[in-house]
């Protein structure tokens, strides 16, 4: 976690005010902080756009009565991708194109189902009792109504 936090708050701004400087030293002042903003008005658009219509999707899932687990991801990966394309940076808005773009954000919500399922399905022992253990009877007996 440490090293996550060292990546997101030392590494990333050390490269991408490199970035900034080498593309200005190429393009000029004026064409780079043109470029960084186009990128993040265009970013919180295409973030926009994209966000909305995985919001619809949700609906529909909810409407048929199924549970919006690929359409949660989703809103998850255009919310980062969003949050990437605001901050000023190309490195980050490359980053948060290619989590916007709908086949590579499929490739993303792949990873994500994989890491979740390894949280969910859990190092615990699982027995004919299922998850609440042998005090469970499982006929309904259990809860207690306040």
């Amino acid at each position: 976690m440490f090293a996550l936090l060292l990546v997101a708050f030392i590494v990333v701004p050390i490269v991408e005010i490199y970035v900034i400087v080498q593309v200005g030293h190429a393009i000029g002042f004026l064409n780079t902080f043109g470029l960084l903003l186009i990128f993040s008005i265009g970013g919180a658009w295409l973030a926009r756009h994209e966000g909305f219509f995985v919001i619809q999707r949700v609906r529909e899932r909810l409407d048929r009565g199924e549970l919006p687990g690929k359409e949660l991801l989703d809103g998850l990966l255009v919310l980062t991708g969003g949050i990437l394309l605001l901050v000023p940076g190309f490195v980050t808005d490359a980053v948060g194109l290619v989590v916007l773009f709908p086949p590579t954000r499929a490739l993303f919500r792949r990873l994500l189902q994989r890491r979740f399922t390894v949280y969910v399905g859990g190092p615990w022992p699982r027995g004919p009792q299922g998850p609440r253990g042998p005090s469970s009877t499982g006929n309904g007996d259990d809860v207690i109504d306040l």
